[in-house]
């Protein structure tokens, strides 16, 4: 509650500026929307660089990291020495959410944090207890399996093939792949034992494997304000990398989905949620239903669609903080976004696959309205995209080699 005061005691007054931390893509289109609208934006980073080359970064700079035992000190300290009393504190990757909104009491003092707290916000981040919740609202999920050793795991009858996913994302290298496929029991002990190793048996999430790719791939995306959504639209995580569980999107497109919208509202609603946030879905052949994968209380890869749709969910976060109304607004149909570079890689899979047409791939840039990176008025990301994205796909399989 006292958090929640302090948030609202600052909604009169506007705020200086906003400190991002963390996040690549997401942060960088976060990033643009903001700056467009004049805003200052400092973004903080333990992790990839590529937002500082923005050129709406008007400070940029490292830090100890989320899970360093003196990220709240050096945040406060920062404020106090840089003058950011009352800017607005975004998380922009997983580690940093679980962070800011476990520090809330404290960070709350100065910055005026984006999120619920940790007793709310838990109940969606962490996966065990996001489908506990999802159950309880009567909301689809896909089958999963509760496991805390390995004993349990080896007696199980498993229905392959399934997924390894963990509970939370975070920086091991369990939790950068994402979700590791297992298509036989062999396999399945020995990703179920080389991830338990990094984050623990009771951490590791395991799913069946619902059938589809990237098609099958649903978001709700919105602008939540003190539990009650100020802006929302759905859209269709069409491509993906790798083709059949995405590490990343690589093509999404706006679509009209009301049931993404009654089922994310309920879940949200739960928790009283406030912030940006993602509620992924993946429709399921065998019945039709939507089912609930992953909630991201942050700017999401594809957070740039937002605004070529007409949803500026950026420019809204900081009218509703500076006192405006926002009137209600449609996302319009017939635009989608696009990371060319890895699209390119999942598309030749598609098409050699048999999945995708030539003519249906190049049909799909007519209705592309936002980059990834690329940008004419902030091009410094795009270029240095491609170098960033080549060092991070050789040092993986580098990884994979040892």
């Amino acid at each position: 509650m006292l958090s929640q005061l302090k948030m609202d005691d600052r909604v009169s007054s506007r705020p200086a500026g906003v400190v991002i931390l963390g996040g690549a893509h997401g942060t960088l289109a976060l990033a643009r929307s903001l700056g467009a609208q004049k805003v200052p934006v400092w973004l903080i980073s333990a992790d990839t660089p590529l937002p500082r080359f923005s050129r709406y970064a008007r400070r940029q700079m490292t830090w100890p990291g989320p899970e360093d035992d003196g990220a709240v000190a050096f945040l406060l300290k920062l404020a106090e020495t840089e003058g950011l009393d009352g800017f607005l504190l975004v998380p922009g990757g997983d580690p940093e959410v679980r962070f800011v909104s476990q520090a809330i009491e404290q960070l709350s003092d100065v910055f005026d944090v984006v999120l619920p707290p940790w007793q709310q916000l838990k109940w969606v981040c962490e996966k065990p207890l996001l489908y506990r919740r999802a159950r309880e609202l009567a909301l689809a999920i896909p089958l999963t399996y509760e496991f805390t050793s390995l004993e349990q795991a080896t007696a199980a009858a498993l229905r392959f093939p399934v997924i390894l996913k963990p509970n939370m994302g975070g920086r091991s290298r369990f939790a950068r792949a994402k979700a590791i496929l297992a298509n036989d029991q062999a396999s399945f002990l020995a990703a179920y034992k080389w991830a338990a190793e990094q984050i623990g048996f009771e951490n590791v999430v395991v799913q069946e494997m619902i059938p589809g790719g990237g098609e099958s791939q649903f978001s709700y995306a919105a602008l939540w304000n003190r539990g009650a959504p100020v802006a929302e639209f759905t859209a269709r995580r069409s491509r993906q990398y790798p083709v059949d569980f995405g590490y990343t999107s690589t093509f999404a497109e706006v679509v009209d989905e009301p049931q993404l919208i009654d089922a994310a509202r309920r879940l949200l609603g739960s928790i009283a949620h406030h912030g940006l946030v993602e509620v992924e879905f993946k429709r399921d052949p065998r019945d039709g239903s939507l089912k609930i994968l992953d909630v991201n209380p942050r700017p999401w890869t594809w957070f740039g669609l937002a605004a070529a749709a007409g949803v500026d969910l950026g420019a809204m976060l900081w009218a509703i903080k500076s006192g405006h109304e926002v009137g209600a607004v449609s996302a319009r149909p017939n635009t989608s976004w696009m990371y060319l570079v890895r699209d390119m890689v999942a598309v030749s899979k598609l098409i050699s696959s048999g999945r995708l047409t030539k003519g249906a791939y190049l049909r799909s840039f007519g209705s592309v309205r936002a980059w990834a990176t690329f940008t004419a008025s902030d091009p410094m990301p795009g270029l240095i995209d491609i170098p960033l994205t080549a060092w991070r796909v050789l040092t993986r399989r580098i990884l994979r080699m040892r």
